[in-house]
């Protein structure tokens, strides 16, 4: 009887050893503040950024005709490549085709906390791509979301060069 009693003496202490420590562990999650966010998103943006560029720009590079530009506005932070075609074989049939792929990464949301991809892209007025890819900042994996902006500019290419 009593050494039943030390196990289950034992086992309730370890018990509560684990929902003080469980505890403790999401006060600190808790804890931390806006700024924490805030200095996390910025981090991520940058790195994501300039994944964006890189990939951007090598596609550019592919595809003579693309205007690159590296974007900071209210909408966020990234690349977008253009270009301007025209069809048709006489002055009343002449078309205006326009093409582009827009990368942003979304500005911080105190509210969401959360680390914002949108994709846009068009081809020959066309809109093709248009996504968005958003991870929670606590859960965020970069090389994830380097994946997807790869996968975006390389989906965007093959469409491309299949109208082309």
């Amino acid at each position: 009887m009593s050494e039943n009693f030390e196990e289950r003496l034992s086992q309730a202490i370890q018990r509560g050893n684990r929902q003080r420590e469980e505890a403790g562990s999401q006060r600190a999650r808790a804890a931390r503040t806006d700024e924490d966010y805030r200095q996390q998103h910025g981090a991520l943006r940058i790195e994501l950024s300039d994944q964006i560029e890189t990939a951007i720009r090598k596609m550019v590079k592919h595809f003579p005709g693309f205007n690159f530009r590296t974007v900071i506005s209210p909408d966020g932070w990234g690349a977008h490549a253009s270009r301007d075609d025209v069809s048709g074989t006489t002055r009343r049939d002449v078309t205006q085709l326009y093409s582009y792929l827009e990368i942003l990464v979304r500005p911080y949301n105190s509210s969401a906390r959360i680390i914002d991809l949108v994709v846009r892209g068009t081809i020959r007025n066309k809109e093709i791509l248009r996504k968005n890819e958003f991870n929670l900042l606590d859960e965020a994996n970069t090389e994830q979301l380097k994946n997807i902006i790869d996968q975006w500019v390389v989906q965007y290419a093959e469409r491309y060069a299949a109208q082309g």
